[in-house]
Protein backbone atom coordinates (compact mmCIF):
# COMPACT_ATOMS: atom_id res chain seq x y z
CA UNK A 1 0.00 0.00 0.00
CA UNK A 2 1.36 3.42 -0.94
CA UNK A 3 1.00 6.43 1.34
CA UNK A 4 0.18 9.62 -0.53
CA UNK A 5 1.03 13.20 0.36
CA UNK A 6 -2.71 13.87 0.63
CA UNK A 7 -2.86 11.45 3.56
CA UNK A 8 -0.03 13.29 5.34
CA UNK A 9 -1.75 16.63 4.77
CA UNK A 10 -5.09 15.28 6.03
CA UNK A 11 -3.41 13.84 9.14
CA UNK A 12 -1.65 17.14 9.78
CA UNK A 13 -4.87 19.13 9.51
CA UNK A 14 -6.89 16.73 11.67
CA UNK A 15 -4.13 16.68 14.30
CA UNK A 16 -3.98 20.48 14.44
CA UNK A 17 -7.77 20.72 14.81
CA UNK A 18 -7.83 18.18 17.64
CA UNK A 19 -4.76 19.56 19.40
CA UNK A 20 -5.87 23.19 19.18
CA UNK A 21 -9.37 22.35 20.40
CA UNK A 22 -7.95 20.48 23.40
CA UNK A 23 -5.61 23.40 24.14
CA UNK A 24 -8.45 25.93 24.01
CA UNK A 25 -10.67 23.83 26.28
CA UNK A 26 -7.91 23.17 28.82
CA UNK A 27 -6.82 26.83 29.02
CA UNK A 28 -10.47 27.93 29.14
CA UNK A 29 -11.10 25.46 31.98
CA UNK A 30 -8.04 26.53 33.95
CA UNK A 31 -8.45 30.28 33.40
CA UNK A 32 -12.23 30.42 33.31
CA UNK A 33 -11.96 32.73 30.30
CA UNK A 34 -12.98 31.70 26.79
CA UNK A 35 -11.10 34.73 25.42
CA UNK A 36 -7.84 33.56 27.02
CA UNK A 37 -8.45 30.00 25.81
CA UNK A 38 -9.11 31.21 22.28
CA UNK A 39 -6.05 33.48 22.34
CA UNK A 40 -3.95 30.50 23.38
CA UNK A 41 -5.44 28.42 20.56
CA UNK A 42 -4.63 31.07 17.96
CA UNK A 43 -1.07 31.46 19.24
CA UNK A 44 -0.68 27.68 19.20
CA UNK A 45 -1.81 27.53 15.58
CA UNK A 46 1.06 29.84 14.68
CA UNK A 47 3.96 28.49 16.75
CA UNK A 48 3.29 24.74 16.82
CA UNK A 49 3.80 24.12 13.07
CA UNK A 50 7.04 26.13 13.21
CA UNK A 51 8.17 24.22 16.29
CA UNK A 52 7.31 20.89 14.63
CA UNK A 53 9.13 21.80 11.41
CA UNK A 54 12.31 22.68 13.32
CA UNK A 55 12.00 19.44 15.31
CA UNK A 56 11.63 17.42 12.10
CA UNK A 57 14.61 19.09 10.44
CA UNK A 58 16.83 18.41 13.48
CA UNK A 59 15.81 14.73 13.45
CA UNK A 60 16.31 14.47 9.69
CA UNK A 61 19.72 16.12 9.73
CA UNK A 62 21.32 15.00 13.00
CA UNK A 63 19.53 12.03 14.58
CA UNK A 64 20.07 8.64 13.00
CA UNK A 65 18.00 6.63 15.51
CA UNK A 66 15.76 4.03 13.86
CA UNK A 67 17.29 4.29 10.39
CA UNK A 68 18.45 1.20 8.56
CA UNK A 69 20.28 0.75 5.27
CA UNK A 70 18.26 -0.67 2.40
CA UNK A 71 19.61 -3.92 1.04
Amino acid sequence: MEVTKKRHIAKTISYRIISTTIGIVVVWGVSGSLAIGTSFGIAELVYKPIQYYIHERVWYKFIKYGLTNKK
